[in-house]
């Protein structure tokens, strides 16, 4: 059999008459800072022989038919404006190639036309961001070892940023809690865009965002640019790319995010709209209805969750162009306690409970862009968002393994959304963009918790809405060549309670010469706490049939950001990439008696504490330096190592200075790729090594537990024990295979080569009276394949 499959796919690649193809690449031309069309700009296809390429039509577009498989390389010039490339293009002989590419116009215009160029990978869409940013490209996230085709995972490579956590994908940016993150699509801002995501917090165990429709995307850690609010650890800004609006293509795939099916083309032969539409089911379900486990570090249980991307472009000839977005997808999970003890690995719930989790979260939005003239257009985001939770747990009396109700919640919070942004070009030195948005909140809390007596305790129970405004104005001035300015402010106001903030945003970016440039970034950052904190009841004294509410008052946590970076591009392909930063928060709710609990640790477990009593009077600092070093694609091989060292660090309501959750002190990523090209087929190898500090814990105070029969933890040391240093290797193997119309890629990933045991958390054994430990995931394949038709 194993020979069968061998002779066959041998003879597939040695009969060229059914493999000899090629493929069109086409796309737009554009001003980055306008969107308007450039007419008549050049495009050339990269060693080719002969030399290939076409120029663009009043619409901007551009189409090079027969173009070879697999890597390709494009330069585009245009008078007035800086050439542009565009690097590492796939081409695969089933999809065509549709791109979009942007220009800047230079400053001083000459006579002499410049061909020279090289890639500028340092380079981020909003070219309003002066430093600590990166695009974030799919091809990457494809490529890298372990990164399970996750956006978030592979932005865990990045330096500054922090993933020990095999389970979940959050985001730990320079030592600040995940809940920092703003994640946001198409100019509207997002909920978790995760499987199994709480409310009020940013990761999960599972991406509802696929690989297969985004675009390119920005990727910020620090000072980011004023038209970005509500966040103080960094910025995803994602796009789903457009269907092909002239050829009906399609899309199958199975692999640990699920079984997925996608298609995308146009609406009709005479119309420039198109449709991009992807569904996908979980695995792990699949398998489970055939009675097998995939045994991901959910014990016996089966996590069961699908989602649906979608994306409809309509351009019209004058009135602009119209898109509808959407994506979202629900999930749930059962574990029993039972069979915990049967010897599962079961890392998010224990052999003494029950729980039970489901999830929804999705956000559907249109937009308007409207090109006024040669240099203003304006975009109207409108959308509407849901994340929504039950859980139940129930802990299992000893002996007779009776299930008794502990907690319950059921919450739900949808979000209205509109945002205007207004963009106006002055000329090629000055860029204004101003903005403002507005969040309305439509929100239903309900949870209880189970108290001595059999008595419940209701945490929270509210049903209303509130809303959060914000505004922006944001200047770039290139002052010269080498010396780049931008300045901003942002506001917001929280209806709620009356809780504004003002927020000056600064960068800098100057070219030393020709392969070195210093840049520099400064700001205030300001978010509200987790919605859920706002409504925590509390019984008053002498009547606990009345409550109050003492959260409601809470301000934004602020936090001012200083960061400087030094770039050297050693090479056309080489580049060394250092920054140091210094961040400093105030107004962090802590509680009014004296204790060390803070939110800046919310983000830690899966859901935000239910702490009462709460002011502004808490503060926190990170600091730390970063170190880059990158060889980008090229020559068929690639490398990446970033190392952080940091602290980050937090005072409560005690006075007293500690090292907050996420405190992991250093951390260093090494990833290495070859790819072997073989004719039209191409066979890459990657691999990724990851060594950090490890995940920080509150200890556990045995005696008080067995007297309690329950974990007791000492809270007067919060997170001050810290596990054995991180370790994880992976190996990547993916082969691609063109065939003339239709295109395969199998792919093995091979995580934690090693099976290398990282603890995970420290649990308590009523039964045994000791401590236990829970690690992470052992080695664990990741075995896909996708095909292009």
């Amino acid at each position: 059999m194993k020979f069968s499959i061998l002779f066959s796919l041998v003879l597939m690649m040695c009969v060229p008459s059914l493999l000899r193809a090629q493929q069109t690449v086409r796309g737009t031309v554009i001003d980055q800072q306008t969107f308007v069309p450039l007419v008549g700009a050049r495009v050339v296809l990269l060693n080719s022989d002969p030399p290939t390429g076409a120029v663009t039509d009043e619409q901007g577009a551009f189409r090079i038919p027969d173009v070879p498989l697999g890597r390709q390389h494009l330069q585009i010039t245009y008078y007035g404006y800086e050439t542009a490339l565009a690097t590492n293009l796939i081409v695969n002989s089933a999809q065509e190639l549709v791109l979009s590419i942007g220009m800047e116009e230079k400053i001083f215009h000459t006579d002499e036309v410049e061909i020279v160029a090289t890639p500028n990978k340092e380079g981020v869409q909003n070219e309003l961001t002066s430093i600590s940013a990166r695009t974030f490209s799919v091809e990457e996230a494809q490529r890298y070892a372990g990164s399970r085709n996750d956006p978030a995972r592979m932005a865990q490579n990045f330096a500054g940023v922090s993933g020990v956590n095999d389970q979940r994908n959050d985001l730990i940016i320079r030592g600040n809690s995940p809940t920092g993150v703003l994640w946001r699509m198409e100019g509207i801002d997002i909920p978790n865009p995760n499987h199994f995501g709480a409310l009020g917090t940013t990761g999960g165990p599972v991406s509802m965002l696929n690989n297969n429709n985004l675009s390119d995307a920005d990727f910020m850690t620090s000072a980011f640019p004023a038209e970005y609010g509500n966040a103080l650890a960094g910025v995803f800004d994602l796009g789903l790319r457009n269907g092909n609006n002239q050829k009906h293509e399609f899309m199958g795939q199975i692999g640990f995010n699920g079984v997925e099916l996608g298609a995308e083309g146009p609406f009709s032969q005479n119309s420039r709209a198109s449709y991009l539409a992807n569904y996908r089911y979980s695995l792990p379900a699949l398998f489970g209805r055939l009675g097998q486990n995939t045994h991901a570090g959910v014990g016996s249980a089966v996590p069961v969750y699908q989602d649906l991307t979608f994306k409809v472009n309509i351009p019209t000839k004058s009135a602009g162009r119209l898109v509808l977005f959407g994506v979202g997808g629900n999930s749930e999970i059962r574990f029993e306690g039972e069979d915990a003890e049967e010897g599962g690995t079961n890392l998010f719930s224990g052999s003494e409970q029950n729980l039970y989790n489901r999830t929804a979260s999705g956000v559907v939005g249109l937009s308007h862009t409207y090109l006024f003239n040669e240099t203003t257009y304006g975009k109207l985001s409108i959308g509407t968002s849901l994340t929504q939770s039950a859980v139940e747990l129930d802990t299992l009396t000893p002996g007779t393994g009776e299930a008794v109700r502990w907690y319950a919640d059921q919450s739900r919070q949808i979000r209205y959304t509109a945002h205007y942004q207004l963009n106006k070009k002055f000329s090629a030195r000055h860029h204004l963009r101003v903005g403002a948005l507005y969040d309305l909140y439509d929100i239903s809390l309900i949870d209880s918790v189970a108290r001595a007596g059999g008595l419940y305790q209701r945490l929270r129970d509210f049903t209303g809405q509130s809303s959060l405004v914000q505004a922006y104005a944001q200047w770039k001035h290139r002052v010269s060549k080498q010396i780049t300015f931008n300045g901003g402010l942002h506001s917001q106001y929280f209806l709620l309670n009356g809780s504004w903030a003002l927020e000056p945003r600064l960068g800098l970016k100057v070219a030393l010469a020709p392969q070195h440039r210093l840049s520099l970034g400064a700001g205030v950052h300001s978010q509200l706490q987790p919605l859920q904190v706002y409504f925590m009841e509390t019984p008053q004294r002498g009547d606990p049939t009345k409550i109050e509410r003492t959260n409601r008052d809470l301000g934004f946590t602020r936090s001012y950001q200083a960061v400087v970076g030094y770039d050297w591009s050693i090479a056309s392909s080489l580049r060394l990439k250092a920054e140091a930063y210094y961040q400093h928060l105030w107004q962090v709710p802590v509680e009014t008696r004296e204790t060390a609990f803070s939110l800046l640790n919310v983000g830690a477990e899966f859901a935000p504490p239910s702490v009462d009593s709460l002011v502004n009077e808490g503060t926190g600092r990170n600091y730390g330096v970063e170190l880059t070093v990158e060889k980008f694609f090229s020559q068929n091989y690639y490398f990446l190592v970033t190392g952080s060292l940091f602290e980050s660090l937090y005072t409560g309501s005690d006075g007293i200075e500690r090292g907050t959750a996420f405190n992991g002190n250093y951390i260093l990523n090494t990833l290495v790729g070859k790819e072997f090209p073989l004719g039209q087929h191409s066979l890459s190898l990657d691999a990724k090594v990851t060594v950090a500090g490890g995940r920080r814990f509150t200890p556990i105070d045995v005696e008080a537990s067995r007297l309690a029969g329950i974990a007791i933890y000492d809270v007067t040391n919060p997170y001050s024990e810290q596990f054995k240093p991180y370790f994880r290797a992976d190996i990547k193997a993916t082969f691609r295979l063109n065939l003339k119309g239709f295109a395969q890629e199998f792919s093995l990933d091979m995580q934690n080569i090693t099976n290398h045991q990282n603890p995970f958390v420290e649990t308590f054994n009523r039964g045994t009276g000791a401590i236990e430990i829970s690690y992470q995931l052992g080695i664990f394949p990741v075995i896909q394949y996708r095909m292009l038709f």
